[in-house]
């Protein structure tokens, strides 16, 4: 309903900000996010670069997944929540746990929150991550009964803390969850439009691409998804009825990094240096991804 408070956390990210804005968009008021308070400008500014200038229609809470202060606050008075923010970086980390811990212990303690505040649903925002890894390839598409195994081949520490974050919040929600409606969003590779000048991890691939920090162009292949239709589908999940208690996974097309596709880095230079009109056109050996 229109002019309902809704909670997006990890409001200064790639796929928080393009929640907010399309919230902003359809009348709602947004609450947000941000671990330090100084963020609140940089996420203004990125809201503008996307048309919107919220005004007091947008507030900010200082919150940190691995703290419970600053949770009740930033729960109070919402109907939804959209829980965005999760670890994301773009090397592996020395410890995986550095990764699973606030990725799993944040999902819950922002249902436990929700939970007390009495907050209609929470959209999860997960992965193909948690979903399309350490299995046996299968020709059926993937669905909601399909898991990541922590413990399979060559799972990496983002793919675990997806998974067994998302187990938990399934587990809360089942065994505690006293009425909160849960619904999980599992995109693939995520792109589109940046509004600010912190990069997400997947547009990190992109750029490195095009300015030539990475020497060579890499043999892969990975579902993508436009950041403004998950953004969209979040919402959805919010809203529909049908949406309650369901996994959404999201793939739209595959995309190939390919060294013939010169044109995307050609049409970049002069927006991010003269090395975008240099693309790396060295292929790399490598063995194909399914999906990311």
């Amino acid at each position: 309903m229109s002019g309902e408070w809704v909670l997006v956390t990890g409001g200064s990210g790639f796929i928080g900000a393009h929640c907010i804005l399309q919230l902003l968009n359809a009348g709602y008021r947004v609450r947000t996010t941000v671990r330090f308070r100084n963020r609140e400008a940089g996420v203004r500014a990125m809201l503008k670069t996307g048309g919107a200038e919220p005004g007091e229609a947008l507030s900010f809470v200082a919150a940190d997944l691995m703290s419970d202060a600053g949770w009740p606050e930033a729960v109070a008075g919402c109907a939804f929540v959209l829980h965005v923010a999760s670890p994301f970086p773009p090397t592996v980390p020395k410890h995986e746990d550095d990764l699973i811990i606030p990725a799993r212990e944040g999902a819950l303690r922002v249902l436990r929150a929700a939970r007390g505040a009495g907050v209609k649903r929470v959209v999860l925002t997960s992965s193909f991550a948690a979903i399309g890894y350490g299995q046996k390839p299968q020709k059926t598409p993937f669905n909601e009964t399909n898991w990541t195994d922590p413990n399979g081949e060559g799972v990496l520490p983002y793919a675990k803390s997806k998974t067994l974050a998302e187990r938990a919040a399934w587990d809360f929600i089942a065994n505690e969850g006293d009425g909160l409606e849960l619904s999980v969003v599992n995109p693939v590779g995520v792109f589109g439009p940046v509004l600010g000048p912190d990069f997400s991890t997947s547009i990190l691939l992109v750029q490195r691409l095009m300015d030539g920090a990475m020497l060579g162009c890499p043999r892969l292949a990975f579902g993508i998804v436009d950041v403004r239709d998950v953004a969209d589908l979040h919402i959805r999940a919010m809203t529909q009825p049908a949406a309650r208690g369901e996994t959404l996974p999201r793939r739209r097309r595959r995309f190939h990094v390919d060294p013939r596709h010169r044109e995307s880095a050609e049409g970049a230079n002069g927006r991010i240096g003269q090395k975008g009109a240099d693309p790396a056109t060295a292929r790399l050996a490598g063995a194909s991804r399914r999906d990311a």
